[in-house]
């Protein structure tokens, strides 16, 4: 999973920092949203999709990625 966040649609609710704050976190000027881990690990992925559904603005994206892994 790859999270980007959008800053300018930011409006500052702080409902992704509620869902999952080992991911994201707010300003302290305006509470706009900082990214604090673009690639979370699996632990974190459903807090991450709910945040991103409940942003208001839509500022959130997650893109699934492969995982190149093998056994």
């Amino acid at each position: 999973m790859r999270v980007t966040i959008d800053q300018d649609k930011c409006c500052g609710a702080g409902s992704c920092v509620l869902s999952a704050p080992e991911v994201f976190d707010q300003r302290e000027e305006d509470g706009i949203v900082l990214l604090l881990d673009a690639e979370p690990p699996a632990a974190l992925h459903e807090a991450v999709h709910e945040a991103a559904a409940i942003c208001p603005a839509a500022a959130i994206t997650v893109e699934q990625t492969e995982q190149a892994e093998r056994v």
